[in-house]
């Protein structure tokens, strides 16, 4: 599918959608709950329809009752094979629940997860004491439990879902787990999991980010709970506000542990004008300048902030790109190559990007089916001068599926 953006201004009210990564950790956590839970807003975006198939085949019963899921947890052999769509966190985050169970299950997926390397989960799962095989790191997946707690060696150096994953599983170990961590990345996501696994009745000790210890054997308990806002695709409004237009954004939490929240900081440093009220921020267009920002524990942000950069006067810097590499795209690349159709000189000199602020350009690019290259190209299209065509912008399904649709609404020629 290709949508055209023409240059435009956002003006008016929206509410952020739902975190799709929230929404996920308390879709698993409630699977392995005995009892009955109810999750508010979780949203529908492809990663959450995949868990909540995956947590049926784990012995789930789900019921949507609009406006919330109710689940009756309790886990159990799944019949089937696992699939989990194209969702990363998906994948790594059930590998390790199908490792509490005593026979072989297998996860899979498809799209782009086909290609994303799989032998982190391999090794923390071996690690852990499971038994984990891939097809030659990537999937499918095959594990077989028990896990038997005690100390586990984990390099959090790649990903954070890992550990999300060995974190929620591990009160159904044998034995309490104790997880040395070495190099731990986007750790503000480590801190959503352990803050929902206390909500949820287990609490984590966490010492310093290097060693984590979890209560076992232990349960979850079932309960009623309200999934946030989302900061990563609030960001891209934000953003778009702050180069065009004048927009409030509602159900935002000032004081989550989502790691994109730090798009603030970028955009206090940038001069962007923001005002907060209750739950809603208000933002709009203002001069901006060039900045720095480390995005090494929300590199989720690097798309946004290149289309925020492209509208500062100056040079930008953005660290963190090492972490690009095992997105749904490889996402320095195709940010390079994609806002460079539009005009913008973007340099990478190892682990930062150089960004050139300037005008954009029209011109038709591809979202290399990756649904932040497709919203990043989106908004940027917003200051471009002439329209910009965005090929598979299908792409924006995956985490938030009403994104185009929302713009219709604060813009009017989409």
């Amino acid at each position: 599918m290709i949508k055209t953006v023409f240059p435009s201004a956002v003006k008016g009210k929206l509410r952020a959608p739902a975190s799709k990564s929230v929404a996920q950790r308390a879709l698993a956590i409630a699977t392995l709950a005995r009892g009955e839970s109810r999750l508010f807003h979780c949203g529908d975006s492809d990663d959450v329809l995949a868990a909540i198939r995956v947590c049926r085949s784990l012995g789930a019963t789900i019921t949507d009752e609009g406006e919330s899921l109710r689940i009756k947890g309790g886990i159990s052999q799944p019949q089937t094979a696992l699939d989990c769509g194209e969702a990363g966190l998906g994948i790594r985050m059930f590998s390790a629940l199908a490792a509490i169970l005593a026979a072989e299950t297998e996860l899979t997926g498809s799209g782009s997860l086909v290609t994303r390397p799989m032998d982190m989960i391999e090794q923390s799962l071996i690690a852990a004491g499971a038994h984990c095989t891939t097809n030659g790191g990537r999937v499918p997946i095959k594990v077989k439990g028990p896990l038997p707690g005690g100390q586990i060696q984990v390099d959090g150096s790649v990903s954070s879902q890992v550990l999300t994953g060995l974190l929620i599983a591990a009160p159904y170990s044998l034995s309490p787990a104790r997880f040395m961590v070495k190099d731990l990345k986007s750790r503000p996501y480590v801190d959503i999991t352990t803050r929902m696994m206390k909500e949820f009745g287990v609490e984590v000790q966490n010492n310093n980010y290097e060693e984590f210890v979890v209560p076992a054997p232990a349960t979850f308990s079932p309960r009623d709970y309200v999934v946030e806002g989302d900061w990563s695709g609030a960001a891209f409004w934000l953003v778009a506000a702050a180069i065009t237009g004048d927009l409030i954004i509602e159900n935002l939490d000032p004081s989550s542990a989502q790691a994109d929240m730090a798009v603030l900081k970028a955009l206090e440093a940038c001069g962007a004008s923001m005002q907060w009220k209750n739950d809603s921020i208000h933002i709009k267009r203002s001069p901006l300048k060039g900045f720095e920002f480390d995005a090494t524990h929300c590199p989720d942000l690097f798309p946004p902030l290149v289309a925020l950069a492209a509208a500062c006067e100056g040079q930008t810097r953005i660290r963190g790109v090492s972490r690009l590499k095992v997105k749904e795209s490889d996402r320095a690349t195709a940010l390079k190559l994609e806002f460079g159709k539009m005009g913008l000189n973007i340099q990478l000199d190892n682990d930062i990007m150089i960004i050139k602020g300037g005008k954009l350009s029209g011109a038709e690019v591809s979202s290399h089916h990756d649904h932040r290259i497709a919203m990043a190209c989106a908004v940027g299209a917003l200051i471009a001068d002439n329209p910009v065509a965005i090929r598979d912008s299908q792409a924006v399904a995956k985490s938030y599926p009403a994104f185009f649709e929302d713009m219709e609404k604060l813009v009017s020629n989409v």
